[in-house]
């Protein structure tokens, strides 16, 4: 052990032995919900959580040429759980070429993964993308036997993909990408009620067309859209502009009790709500779905890239990686998005016990008690130096950046210099309160003085005020 790791691990062993001094809590280390990225080289990603309590993952293999299907207990283990492969593309004909998009849905009872696929062969025609179906035989997606079920009977024989289905008011819906003949665009987005699984049951509504700035760079694109019922609204996510790091999601929002087949009920967002970030360093993000974690807190599923700068064509490069987070809400009902939080442990939001309107937050390298935005209250937790109980603290948007606590009480934001110093003030002790379910941060360098929101700033104060209760989420 070297001078550095043995004065962390005693200045970690005094820490952890002031804990009865803390009544009723006891040292968490808790076990991330995920760690993006949550499975690599899988773009188009939808995961969702069954009735069954499993996890289902599907998405675009870069090879597309297979439907895969992986599932899990936890939203975590299906960064290693065992996939499936459900059905291959064939030999020739209009399904040998590209596969992707695939989604997953129980119809009637029956398990139908819905996907785009066109012919091989080369040139334009390998963009003859039509959607398809495959039905299982039996109860069981990963084990059961898959055959194709046939072909959507879209409006028009033209370019199409990336379908959903969702049910509102008791009724099932379709809603799609498609090229409308006579509108100069790539795709544009498409609703219509179910008659089975691959026929509508009614006349087709288009929702939208791309027109703004953010929706055409590179390709007049509207796709993969995806639907959340909440708080009073059905909010429809979309896909923007060329699959590099302009790619984007925009946003369709209608009241729950409206005609959601007249167009005019959809409002649009003029901005998009989820873009690439440099500052966490994920480019690119789009074609999402939605699931809920284990609490039943709803996640955000996406996909996207670690880089900006990509070698050749967007769509033969590999790396668009399923990615998750948390979705959180405005004071008005809408969801934030937020930003791409960027790789490792999911962050969280840490909210004052005694004022949950004041977060530990931070402006720019200044660390604040407010909310200014979701981004700049995000923050990860990982693995301290000194023992197994430590933990340090870092800004999503300043992944660099770590808490350090000063033996003057301040708290300050600084980059990892290596430091003794660095190394010891950056560590601290979770230790959660079951009774009143909040979490306190002792620090470790600072002997029975944990972090705490005092007035607008973000200070240490003793382990057992109240300032220094965080409601954790």
């Amino acid at each position: 052990m070297n001078p550095i790791d043995r004065r962390l691990f005693l200045a970690g062993t005094a820490a952890l032995s002031a804990t009865p001094l803390i009544a009723r809590t006891r040292v968490e280390v808790p076990t991330p919900a995920a760690v993006n990225p949550l499975v690599k080289q899988r773009a188009d990603a939808q995961v969702f959580r069954h009735e069954d309590g499993h996890y289902y993952l599907t998405g675009s293999v870069p090879e597309y040429d297979r439907l895969v299907l992986r599932r899990s207990k936890t939203l975590a283990g299906l960064a290693t759980a065992e996939e499936a492969v459900l059905w291959r593309h064939e030999k020739t004909g209009p399904l040998s070429g590209f596969i992707w998009a695939p989604e997953l849905h129980q119809i009637d009872g029956r398990w139908t993964m819905y996907f785009a696929a066109g012919p091989s062969g080369g040139g334009e025609d390998v963009f003859r993308i039509r959607t398809y179906a495959i039905v299982c035989d039996g109860p069981d997606p990963m084990t059961g036997r898959w055959k194709l079920l046939g072909q959507f009977q879209a409006p028009w024989d033209s370019f199409n993909l990336d379908s959903t289905s969702f049910v509102h008011k008791g009724r099932r819906y379709f809603a799609w990408a498609q090229r409308e003949p006579g509108i100069e665009t790539n795709s544009n987005l498409y609703i219509a009620p179910l008659a089975s699984p691959l026929k509508l049951a009614a006349r087709a509504t288009r929702l939208t067309i791309p027109t703004l700035d953010w929706e055409t760079g590179g390709y007049k694109v509207a796709e993969a859209p995806a639907v959340l019922h909440r708080n009073g609204r059905l909010f429809m996510t979309y896909s923007a502009s060329a699959t590099d790091a302009r790619y984007c999601l925009g946003l369709l929002t209608a009241p729950e009790d409206a005609d959601i087949m007249d167009p005019d009920a959809w409002v649009k967002s003029q901005q998009p709500v989820f873009t690439s970030c440099p500052e966490t360093r994920v480019y690119g993000p789009g074609h999402n779905s939605f699931t809920v974690d284990e609490k039943g807190r709803d996640i955000l599923v996406y996909h996207g890239r670690d880089y900006e700068a990509i070698k050749g064509d967007p769509l033969f490069n590999p790396d668009r990686h399923t990615r998750v987070q948390r979705l959180y809400y405005k004071a008005d009902g809408t969801p934030d998005f937020g930003v791409p939080v960027g790789n490792g442990p999911l962050p969280e939001r840490f909210a004052s016990a005694v004022d949950p309107r004041a977060l530990l937050a931070h402006d720019g390298t200044r660390l604040i008690a407010g909310n200014p935005s979701l981004p700049a209250t995000q923050f990860r937790q990982t693995a301290g130096r000194a023992g197994p109980q430590s933990i340090m603290l870092s800004p999503i948007l300043l992944p660099d950046h770590y808490l350090l606590a000063g033996k003057d009480g301040s708290v300050t934001l600084a980059r990892n210099d290596r430091s003794a110093d660095f190394a010891m003030r950056s560590q601290f002790v979770r230790f959660s309160d079951d009774r009143s379910n909040t979490v306190r941060f002792v620090s470790i360098a600072v002997t029975g003085k944990a972090l705490a929101a005092v007035g607008k700033e973000i200070r240490l104060a003793g382990s057992r005020d109240a300032t220094a209760r965080w409601i954790a989420d």
